[in-house]
This record gives structure tokens, sequence and C-alpha cells, in this order.
């Protein structure tokens, strides 16, 4: 059997390759920012995320309320990491030392200038392990450290080193958000 080469295959197997190759599937090889989208996340124990005084917070929210849950902007780095934000990518997630402390912030930053900056990139960067239905995300800047949130509700998200205590929470279901 002949393929046939008309002038414009070359143009059609572009356009191909573009419709089912998605900017979100990049290659660990090429360290790219690529395409947000926007998710719903929410802990195992169904507390959704809002913002209080500048603060990421989860917790239970109903009736009216539900207007204030965060959609977390998610921006695949590589095959397994991420950055996580806020707003459409106006404000985001990083992992701050200071003296023995570690925590979590909300930044403003652009994402282009991250890119550039890769010591500066890797505060921001979350790497997303999935178990079954759920996922974890552990700082990339340091390691053994995960986005929780508290058995309480309204209480501010953050980071912990014991990821296994059942007294915080890291693992977290998301969906794409329509």
């Amino acid at each position: 059997m002949e393929i046939c080469r008309t002038p414009y295959s070359h143009l059609i197997s572009l356009l191909v390759f573009f419709l089912f190759h998605s900017e979100a599937a990049c290659t660990p090889s090429r360290r790219r920012l690529c395409k947000m989208q926007a998710f719903r996340i929410w802990d195992i124990n169904q507390k959704t995320f809002y913002l209080r005084n500048n603060q990421l917070i989860a917790g239970y929210l109903q009736g009216p309320n539900t207007k204030l849950e965060e959609k977390i902007d998610m921006v695949p780095i590589d095959l397994h990491s991420v950055l996580l934000g806020l707003h459409g990518g106006k404000l985001f997630l990083s992992c701050v030392k200071s003296g023995n402390d570690i925590k979590l912030q909300l930044e403003e930053i652009s994402i282009t200038d991250l890119s550039r900056n890769k010591e500066q990139e890797k505060r921001f960067t979350f790497i997303r392990s999935e178990k079954g239905p759920t996922t974890s995300f552990e700082s990339a800047a340091c390691p053994g450290w995960f986005l929780c949130t508290a058995l309480e509700a309204d209480q501010p998200v953050g980071l912990t080193n014991t990821p296994e205590e059942s007294i915080k929470i890291t693992k977290f279901y998301f969906q794409e958000d329509q």
C-alpha cells in the first residue's frame, strides 16, 4: 500500500501532532513551563480550599459560601513536577525555609520569571504523586515535606514532614474545573 503525499501532507501531519499532543504532556528532558489548567481540589475529608486574610484555608463550604472555593491553577513543568497557583496564576504556593522552620506561602510572581531562575523555581515546584484516586504534593525545594491540611476545618493549608501521622492530611482529590 502506497501512502499518497500531497503538498499539504506535512502541514496535516503537523496539525495532527498539535491536536493529539497536549502542551500539558511535557517531557522531563525539556524543562519548560506548559499550559496552565484550573482544578477543583479537596482533601480526603472533603475540605476545599478558600482564601481568608491572604492565607489559603481548608474547610467545609456550604450554601452561598461555595462561591469562596479557590480553584488551583496547575502548571506542569515535567512529567511529575507542577507549580500550584491561584487567581489565574497571579499567586503561587511556595515552600520557604526560615531557620529550622519550613512553611507554605502564597507569593505573587510571574511564571515567565520563574522559568528564567531555576533555583527560585524550585521553591514553587511540587512533585505530584498519585496513589489510586488520590494525589500528594511534595516540595521539590524541601524533600520530605508535603502539602497538607489539618483534621479540623477552617485551618491553614500547610506543609508536614510526617505525612503518615493521622493529624495531618496529605492526600487530595482533584478534577479539572469545567
